[in-house]
């Protein structure tokens, strides 16, 4: 299996090992503000358990981003997601709060994109983003994707789609 490449970043599958990082990010309220809360332990469980399924089923998810020197940064990666009732391959990202404001998001979201284009020839990617989460949105612009549509089909009332052509 082949994975995303940065210059400051590793990717890596998640495995059970990883849930008291994924946990403990999971449900840091700073890291989930945009989320309907925090997840729980078994939440953050159930996001792994997702994941390894689809490794599995499509060869990608969400993976463990760490430093080069194997600090636990979050994850970030690519997943088929529902907007407005179709099928979209979205790029997905989370940060420790910790480690936010440093590009890291950017760098690894900019290599999922990468990695989507080149490796499985995607043709169209997106970004689901709660509207009121402008860190979000700066990381999606700043990787090129643009705001395309209002997305009705989640657990907020509205989402912004950011998309691009590959």
């Amino acid at each position: 299996m082949s994975f995303p490449r940065s210059d400051r970043l590793t990717f890596r599958n998640m495995t059970d090992a990883d849930l008291d990082d994924m946990a403990a990010m999971l449900a840091d309220a700073d890291v989930m503000q945009y989320y309907p809360r925090p997840k729980s332990r078994e939440e953050a469980q159930g996001w792994i358990d997702w994941n390894k399924r689809n490794y599995v089923e499509h060869g990608y998810g969400l993976w463990i981003i760490a430093t080069k020197t194997g600090e636990f940064v979050g994850d970030c990666g690519l997943t088929w997601q529902a907007v407005n009732g179709r099928p979209e391959l979205e790029v997905g990202y989370h940060v420790r709060a910790s480690f936010q404001g440093r590009g890291y998001a950017t760098e690894a979201a900019s290599a999922c994109i990468d990695f989507a284009r080149n490796v499985l020839g995607a043709a169209h990617l997106v970004a689901i983003i709660h509207p009121d989460n402008q860190a979000s949105r700066r990381v999606a612009e700043k990787i090129g994707l643009k705001f395309e549509e209002d997305d009705r089909g989640g657990a907020i009332d509205v989402r912004y789609v950011y998309g691009s052509l590959l």
